[in-house]
């Protein structure tokens, strides 16, 4: 696949902090056994990935804004786009030293999102799209899924943990989910779960209390890949809202009506 100059920006950035994240992850092992454990040490990691992601994208166009986790929002000259990025999405992933955690970067044009990569380095998996041109994983062009009856598909969603999320609704939404579908999987990485919608591992995904830097990518690669993706209302406000449900056409509507029956 040809990249235009502007993806091969944003993958350059991804690569080169994707490793720093792998000689980092190395380390996690080693620091399990330690008193003061390896919380700081990832910490220190994330922040040092998203410094390595920043300087490449200003360096290439210093009049971009940025919208990063760490740093939050930084105005640019230019107005008219935005980077959104996270530098660690999977961060306790990262801390266990499980091999699923990415790297997320997406640009935003006058406020739709026109181009994403997403880059899990353990695994080596690359997905880059631009919009109107499909989206890739290291090259090879992807689709999601066409399975439609939901008894034979396989459904991501992100839970809420210790003092964050509607733990309620989480186990509600689930008891509606769980006897409809052939499995359900948290992966812990919300881009990553919208990669693989894209490539057709996961058949759909819904989650909430995102931020935009989590799904700004992965949601247009479920677009580019033939795939719908709203908000937990049915609405084009993922990014405000910070629901989303994705999936091909059937599946998305389908997990839509299940979902809007337990918030009944």
């Amino acid at each position: 696949m040809a990249r235009t100059a502007i993806l091969n920006v944003m993958v350059q950035a991804a690569m080169k902090a994707g490793r720093a994240l792998v000689r980092d992850f190395g380390e996690v092992e080693n620091l399990q056994v330690s008193r003061k454990g390896p919380s700081d040490f990832v910490s220190a990691a994330d922040r040092r990935a998203e410094e390595i992601i920043r300087a490449e994208l200003t360096k290439a166009r210093p009049g971009y804004g940025l919208l990063m986790e760490e740093s939050g929002e930084i105005e640019g000259e230019d107005g008219q786009h935005r980077w959104i990025v996270d530098p660690l999405d999977g961060t306790t992933n990262f801390l266990h030293g499980i091999p699923l955690f990415a790297i997320s970067i997406a640009l935003e044009r006058q406020g739709q999102i026109v181009a994403g990569v997403i880059f899990n380095p353990v695994m080596d998996e690359l997905y880059t799209c631009e919009r109107g041109r499909g989206v890739f994983m290291n090259d090879r062009r992807l689709r999601v899924a066409t399975r439609s009856a939901l008894p034979d598909c396989l459904i991501g969603t992100g839970l809420p943990f210790l003092g964050k999320g509607d733990h309620g609704r989480a186990l509600k939404e689930l008891r509606y989910v769980m006897p409809e579908v052939a499995g359900i999987r948290r992966c812990g990485a919300a881009a990553l779960d919208l990669a693989f919608v894209a490539s057709g591992r996961l058949d759909g995904f819904w989650e909430h209390g995102l931020n935009a830097w989590d799904i700004a990518a992965g949601l247009l690669m479920v677009r580019e890949a033939g795939g719908f993706v709203s908000d937990i209302n049915g609405k084009d406000t993922m990014l405000e809202t910070g629901s989303i449900i994705a999936g091909n056409e059937f599946v998305r509507g389908q997990l839509y009506k299940l979902l809007k029956n337990a918030a009944d």
